[in-house]
């Protein structure tokens, strides 16, 4: 049987206090959203919610993993609604985006439940005593144990939850999840196994406390240098922003000598082998290629060995031309391809006061290092 799974990412970063979508927000090294898709990739088909305000962005994700988006409505309800019309799988695993610590036992469990009891709906038992309150009042506490915290994934055969989503989008009722809605026009749901771990990032403190937990991890550092020559031309490159110049830099690819530097120091932390191993200036197909991809390409490596970005230092030494106007471009262009944010990015410029290699005006030298922490 196939499975689609769709992956409700079309809300906003409101309650998090973030002005772009909570799922774009980059988390150990790449977006939370990127962190959810891996989880799923096994998947015959990947279906993301999103908002239009989002497009360019989830485009470029989803192409990695051959998602299809669909556009979110007005609320949740109305969102896996339309991403239900579209589904082709005999069954619908629906997933939160921002939770990106969900794990493979749990989707194992999920879609075992579909197939023995028609559904499966990952929950932990609750913890704390839950009350039932009205005006303010305990009105009443029920027993703890008959009581779970409901999670996603949630599974069904998806003939049977879009029977009941059409019946719910033709009622005035508010749903906070499928379960709710398959107990109400279908039957009681199955429970299956979630874990603790399978939090839904939500407020600012739940992404300062990630942040604090990856930090307490072990880093990898990495140190990269790169330098190209000056040639004729009108600008250069540096980490994917064009600056103008009376000069370019010589390269097989276009010269960014930051983004090599950058490139390398990422391969150096991740104890892999350096950039021309992996993009060899042999290969005519590299050929004035854009550097920023090949670090994203370098990025990629990095990740398959299940590391991810904390921190990047680039230090970019010139006569010419003054980089202190295109320090923030350089920054915002370097945590877009890494997934890192600008506070964890310091790109510094500098020259060689006359002195060697850069202070003659021969070429441009670029420094980067970078630190890594293992995420599995």
């Amino acid at each position: 049987m196939r499975t689609t799974a769709i992956i409700c990412a079309a809300g906003n970063g409101e309650r998090a206090g973030f002005s772009k979508n909570k799922t774009l927000v980059p988390l150990r090294g790449a977006p939370i959203l990127w962190h959810t898709l891996e989880k799923f990739a096994f998947a015959d088909e990947i279906i993301i919610t999103f908002s239009e305000d989002d497009r360019e962005e989830f485009e470029k994700i989803a192409e990695k993993f051959a998602a299809r988006l669909s556009p979110g409505g007005e609320t949740r309800t109305e969102s896996v609604y339309k991403a239900l019309k579209i589904a082709t799988g005999d069954i619908v695993l629906i997933h939160d985006g921002a939770r990106p610590y969900v794990t493979k036992k749990e989707i194992d469990a999920c879609l075992e439940s579909v197939k023995t009891f028609g559904s499966g709906v990952c929950a932990v038992p609750a913890v704390n005593t839950v009350a039932v309150t009205r005006g303010g009042r305990v009105y009443s506490v029920p027993e703890r144990k008959t009581v779970y915290e409901i999670l996603t994934p949630q599974g069904f055969y998806t003939t049977d939850i879009m029977t009941a989503y059409e019946k719910a989008m033709d009622d005035d009722c508010a749903y906070t999840d499928d379960s709710s809605i398959f107990a109400k026009y279908i039957e009681a749901p199955k429970i299956c196994e979630g874990s603790p771990e399978n939090v839904k990032l939500t407020y600012p403190e739940d992404f300062v406390r990630e942040e604090r937990a990856l930090f307490k991890t072990c880093e990898n550092v990495g140190f990269g240098e790169d330098a190209h020559v000056l040639a004729k031309g009108n600008h250069v490159r540096l980490l994917g922003v064009d600056i103008p110049a009376n000069f370019c830099l010589t390269s097989h690819t276009d010269g960014d000598c930051a983004a090599h530097a950058v490139a390398d120091a990422l391969l150096s932390a991740a104890r892999l082998n350096d950039i021309g191993f992996y993009f060899p200036d042999t290969d005519e197909k590299l050929r004035g290629a854009d550097s920023m991809k090949i670090l994203r390409g370098c990025l990629e490596k990095v990740r398959e060995s299940d590391f991810a970005v904390t921190g990047v230092t680039v230090l970019i030494e010139a006569e010419e031309p003054r980089l202190s106007p295109y320090i923030e471009a350089m920054k915002k262009s370097l945590s877009e391809v890494l997934g890192v944010g600008e506070g964890n990015i310091a790109v510094h410029a500098g020259t060689a006061e006359g002195i060697g290699f850069v202070g003659s005006k021969t070429g441009i030298t670029a420094y980067s290092a970078v630190s890594l922490t293992k995420i599995k």
